[in-house]
């Protein structure tokens, strides 16, 4: 396989020039066309710290590299708009699974009406895909930062927790315990996570004051909004929503299915606060999006920091995914 053949197999694949795209892949670059401001993101996930090839299919990985990186868009409450890969290419991985790991990308651009406008692609020790997404807005104050939730803000997240970190966990240990069908669920939510397009957008349009996407964890991310924001957060975990069959999973696998919530990450569910009188404009709104709103917690002063607090009354200790640890 060399690196212009490649090129050119995946350059025949990507849109024709027309609406924002006015000049695509094949130049030095790209020249797109929009109204209103931009929200620009970047992200990577990398072999061995984010998937391990033999637990994801080539295509899995495409489509959570895009996926991943459209989750920072949601989160904004950004239109997503166009997206730039970098493919780094390790040895064992030839043309096909090249271009299966394309046809990932192109399933999660097609599903969320993403422009895969061009990117790079270079030899590496392992395989990594780094993902540069454009998102779109009218006007600077149709986004939604983590830096403008106030004292007395109800927080609030979209889906449910905690079934991307069981299903990590079912891939490393196995399944035992488990049925079939619940474990097939949480690996998915491992594998294939779904960007919250369509609920940022119907977050921010309801009034959020600040919104975060969960990837690093509840607590983690709970705390980057405190910091921005400077409030503390009181989480109820008790009013989590937790994922279908985690309680089942995780007691087979010998865990507590509140610390994987709490703690662990890559569900990229949202969690919002709003002013008190929005919420059930935002729940409705979120419903009509096809996703659902569930209130967890409330924002209070910022020297409590952040509490997630369980019915029995302990507290969790707040954690998170750490990068670099």
């Amino acid at each position: 396989m060399g690196e212009f053949d490649l090129i050119a197999a995946l350059r025949s694949r990507l849109p024709e020039e027309g609406g924002r795209l006015l000049l695509g892949s094949g130049d030095d670059a790209a020249v797109t066309s929009a109204d209103g401001v931009n929200a620009t993101s970047v992200d990577a996930i990398v072999e061995g710290v984010h998937f391990r090839r033999p637990q994801s299919s080539p295509e899995a990985i495409g489509r959570r590299a895009l996926s991943t990186a459209l989750s920072d868009l949601a989160a904004m409450g950004a239109a997503p708009g166009e997206a730039y890969v970098v493919l780094g290419v390790p040895e064992d991985l030839d043309e096909a699974g090249c271009l299966t790991l394309f046809s990932g990308l192109e399933a999660v651009a097609a599903e969320t009406e993403t422009l895969l406008a061009g990117g790079d692609i270079t030899r590496s020790a392992v395989l990594f895909v780094a993902v540069t997404v454009v998102g779109h807005a009218p006007e600077r104050e149709s986004l939604v930062t983590r830096g403008g939730a106030a004292e007395g803000d109800v927080v609030a997240v979209t889906g449910e927790l905690g079934g991307a970190a069981v299903g990590l966990l079912l891939l490393e240990r196995g399944q035992d315990g488990v049925s079939d069908e619940i474990a097939e669920r949480l690996i998915a939510r491992q594998l294939s996570p779904r960007p919250r397009l369509a609920e940022g957008s119907a977050l921010a349009a309801s009034g959020a004051t600040a919104m975060i996407d969960i990837s690093d964890g509840l607590g983690a991310d709970a705390s980057h909004v405190a910091a921005q924001s400077g409030v503390g957060l009181d989480i109820d975990m008790s009013a989590v929503p937790l994922a279908p069959g985690l309680a089942e999973a995780a007691g087979a696998l010998g865990e507590d299915a509140l610390e994987l919530a709490a703690g662990e990450g890559e569900d990229y569910e949202l969690l919002a606060c709003l002013r008190e009188d929005s919420v059930e404009a935002a729940r409705a709104a979120v419903v009509d999006a096809g996703g659902t709103l569930t209130v967890i917690g409330r924002c209070i002063d910022a020297e409590a920091g952040v509490r997630l607090s369980a019915a029995s009354g302990r507290e969790l200790r707040v954690r998170g995914f750490d990068q670099l640890t």
